[in-house]
């Protein structure tokens, strides 16, 4: 005789409580869980395939810990927080199953739950307000990024079809609005977009790569979920060690340095291809892209290791790095972008949609500049 089939909504092991559905968070994150949060104080994310059981848990226990990762690590179970899970979830339906079957579908969903005690809670908030206290100060002085949030697109508008000819002929044109909407109207368009980073001009590469951060900006106002997608093919294309990530990189600083609120997190992974010759330069760069209008991702970076490339024999590698240290305010290195002060080697940089020609000297006084107004607000 077969089981008969009861379905309930889900509920927090905690309290009891009937919980909603998990979204997705704000603020996008490389491994991405859907999360939530109960009234008693308990946070949970949603696997819902059941096999994801070691990151799920990693992930609530970071966002119970307001996203603090090295105080997460710092937390011990049972003695500074509780973890429970609701089995047989269905993500499609928001039920949980006891027959582990809904219509034919395998229902293999679980719901991870973290509550912290009731002192960790209170000492997550201390720290939490103080980093923030600190970022705020930090960011006083760097440029506002506009957060212009994009008009809905026309439900009734006759929806069109991206072509690679049509995406060329955008970017070719310069014509940001065509992308923009092309976008709401087929999610294959920043695929497209990607694919003509495989371009031979540097130049033009990089002229791309402005544009689709440009077109990521304002897309992701009212469609985050397709830019976070485009951040994990070009993280996936630049750590393929058989392909030449040709714009992946400068790519990834636009996009994230156009939206820090929401793309934020996906900075410190960058710091990974720091140990390839061909990559290092570009990753400066989308560093220094980020830092100027958030330099506490940067700073909640191991950035301490960029402090031996002010001694690098390319002049470009000495004065990038020279930038954006000083635009995080590193004081911990005022006494290593000195000597650059007399150093005249020219370089270009790629800046506010062209290139322009600066000298090492000249970069180093500017990061010098920077610090030492840093330590006047202080």
């Amino acid at each position: 005789m077969s089981k008969q089939r009861i379905t309930t909504p889900p509920w927090c092991p905690f309290c009891g409580q009937k919980v909603g559905r998990a979204t997705d968070a704000i603020e996008r994150k490389m491994h991405e869980f859907k999360v939530g949060r109960c009234g008693c104080g308990a946070v949970y994310s949603c696997d819902p395939t059941g096999h994801n059981i070691g990151a799920a848990i990693v992930e609530t226990l970071v966002l119970a810990c307001d996203n603090n990762w090295d105080f997460a690590w710092d937390l011990l179970p049972e003695e500074d927080y509780l973890t429970g899970r609701v089995e047989d979830y269905d993500e499609l339906t928001h039920q949980v199953v006891n027959t582990k079957n809904m219509d034919g579908r395998p229902v293999r969903g679980i719901l991870y739950f973290v509550r912290l005690h009731t002192a960790i809670t209170e000492i997550s908030q201390r720290v939490r307000d103080k980093k923030m206290a600190q970022a705020n100060q930090l960011n006083a002085g760097a440029e506002a990024a506009p957060l212009v949030r994009e008009p809905a697109p026309d439900p009734k508008r006759k929806r069109v079809r991206a072509t690679k000819q049509d995406v060329k002929r955008y970017v070719d044109l310069g014509d940001i609005d065509a992308l923009v909407s092309l976008c709401f109207d087929d999610k294959k368009t920043l695929r497209l977009m990607q694919r003509l980073l495989y371009e031979p001009d540097e130049a033009q590469r990089v002229r791309i790569a402005w544009m689709i951060g440009q077109v990521c900006s304002r897309v992701a106002s009212r469609e985050p979920g397709q830019v976070s997608e485009l951040l994990h093919r070009l993280f996936e294309a630049c750590s393929d060690s058989a392909a030449t990530p040709w714009g992946m990189v400068e790519t990834l600083g636009e996009v994230i340095g156009g939206r820090p609120d929401i793309f934020g997190a996906f900075t410190r992974h960058l710091l990974n291809y720091m140990g390839d010759s061909s990559t290092q330069l570009q990753v400066v760069w989308a560093l220094s892209k980020i830092a100027r209008v958030r330099p506490d991702l940067i700073r909640a970076t191991p950035f301490y290791k960029l402090f031996h490339f002010l001694n690098h024999p390319d002049p470009a590698m000495r004065g990038q790095v020279a930038r954006l240290l000083g635009r995080i305010r590193a004081t911990e290195v005022v006494s290593q972008i000195m000597p650059l002060i007399d150093d005249m080697a020219e370089l270009m940089i790629w800046e506010d949609s062209k290139y322009k020609h600066y000298t090492v000297s000249a970069l180093a006084q500017e990061a010098m500049a920077m610090i030492h107004e840093g330590d006047d607000k202080r």
